[in-house]
């Protein structure tokens, strides 16, 4: 009997219209574009509309996913969304994707690990697909990262955009799908990568604001080294515990933090640089949403087909990283 794996059937995305460029923030703060490029890779990042919320954007990537795809809301089973910028505490986010598409029988869930959230999502979606409790799951990575970005940060601004994109997961036998998947976290990056306020520790007060507790607080340069090392360690045991080797790997589609990062870890894998999937440039880092709009633009580029080994890595806050390793079957 042949195994069934969780494979993506159906693909989609968002990002809003408005753009801010490097020459937008050189008007902003003291920065300028030759820094952002030359350290980043970033030239631009989508900012959403006022009043446009982290479930309008994924709503409208499930939209785009139903322009090119037969996909039925009403047979969705699970909605899982990976998001650190939900519309609000509760209802979840999952609740309101579900009521704005029509997934009427459907029930899902948000969950929180930043930068790494679309990969963790994913890989409980591969557990209910081959557990064989569900057949459609829609998995969402979606950030609206300058609701908790502070433009008068120079080291923070640059960095951030916001984007959605979607996955539908079904089950497969013809050996397309999910084939391993590594996952890691190390509570003590906590004090590295996080947001203060807002929580049960400081709840939002009129201090918690005038202190800017609410926006994001990132040491850079701790974060980038743990990445760097994190997100190849893992990609690497994943290819060698899989007896695979660099020319194997049909693409890498890395979290685009920073196109240092990407490419130190495509050379600890031993790929060519054609081999990795960078739209930092164009997006910045949507942090849960990365991945997923790397895999929608590289169906659209041609540069993912079907057969194709595909390995995806990420890494983020908490800290939290890993790595999945499929066959692409789209």
């Amino acid at each position: 009997m042949k195994k069934i794996r969780a494979t993506i059937t159906a693909i989609g995305k968002y990002v809003p219209e408005q753009i801010l460029n490097n020459f937008d923030l050189e008007k902003m703060v003291d920065t300028s574009d030759e820094w952002i490029r030359s350290r980043t890779g970033i030239f631009e990042r989508h900012i959403a509309a006022k009043g446009e919320t982290t479930s309008d954007m994924a709503s409208a990537a499930f939209a785009d996913m139903r322009r090119n795809y037969q996909v039925n809301p009403a047979e969705i089973d699970l909605i899982i969304v990976a998001t650190i910028t939900p519309d609000m505490f509760f209802p979840s986010t999952a609740a309101l994707i579900q009521n704005n598409i029509g997934a009427v029988n459907a029930w899902g869930f948000d969950i929180s690990a930043a930068c790494s959230g679309f990969i963790y999502a994913l890989t409980i979606a591969t557990e209910f697909i081959e557990n064989g409790h569900y057949r459609k799951i829609l998995v969402v990575g979606a950030d609206t990262m300058s609701s908790i970005t502070d433009y008068t940060d120079r080291d923070t601004c640059v960095l951030f955009g916001d984007g959605a994109g979607v996955v539908l997961v079904e089950p497969s036998t013809d050996n397309t799908g999910v084939l391993d998947y590594i996952m890691k976290m190390d509570g003590s990056g906590k004090d590295y990568l996080y947001i203060l306020g807002g929580g049960s520790k400081n709840p939002a007060s009129q201090e918690t604001i005038d202190k800017r507790m609410h926006y994001i607080y990132q040491e850079g340069r701790t974060v980038f080294k743990f990445a760097v090392s994190k997100m190849a360690d893992v990609s690497v045991e994943l290819m060698e515990r899989n007896n695979l080797k660099g020319e194997d790997i049909g693409l890498f589609i890395p979290h685009q933090a920073n196109k240092r990062i990407l490419l130190s870890c495509g050379q600890r894998m031993k790929l060519r640089e054609d081999q990795i999937m960078i739209n930092i440039d164009k997006y910045a880092n949507t942090t849960a949403a990365t991945i997923p709009l790397g895999i929608v633009d590289a169906c659209t580029q041609n540069r993912l087909k079907k057969g194709d080994l595909l390995l995806i890595s990420a890494f983020g806050g908490g800290f939290t990283w890993g790595s999945i390793l499929m066959r692409w079957g789209l």
